[in-house]
């Protein structure tokens, strides 16, 4: 068993999967297919964060806050991605703008900015996602597990 699926509870490929269930919101938004603040976007922002909790709940890893975190962290990369990817899709041929800067300088500056973005979406979603996750783990699941024993003490 790896080091990774003793501690967080999944494989790195189930970590992954789960933080692509939040991808779809990435590239429909980017591409102006929904829209801020309606139904669809909600859904599209919740549902895969409820997929993690119940993925946590479920599977019952022994740090529920750090796997969901690590999920954080996996999607905001495919979340900087997914902007990079679809830039010019999402803001056309009048992007932002920082002054009289060099147009080129601008751009690196700005998608710099949003990989930093991303990435602290990602984690900070993560992070929230994870708080919810490790107190149901405690308090509804940890209330149905039996008490672990040292090999060799008896209770």
């Amino acid at each position: 068993m790896s080091a990774g699926r003793r501690t967080l509870g999944f494989s790195w490929p189930v970590l992954v999967a789960l933080a692509v269930l939040a991808a779809p919101r990435v590239v429909l938004h980017d591409l102006h297919l929904v829209e801020e603040g309606r139904p669809a976007a909600v859904l599209l922002a919740v549902v895969p964060l409820i997929g993690w909790v119940a993925a946590v709940l479920w599977r019952r890893p022994p740090r529920p806050f750090l796997t969901v975190v690590v999920i954080g962290a996996i999607y905001g990369v495919l979340l900087a991605v997914g902007h990079q990817l679809l830039w010019d899709e999402a803001f056309g041929a009048t992007g932002p703008r920082l002054g009289d800067i060099d147009p080129r300088a601008q751009e690196v500056i700005l998608r710099v900015a949003a990989v930093f973005s991303s990435l602290a979406t990602g984690v900070l979603t993560g992070v929230v996602a994870g708080a919810v996750a490790a107190v149901l783990s405690r308090f509804v699941i940890g209330r149905q597990r039996p008490a672990r024993t040292t090999p060799g003490r008896r209770r």
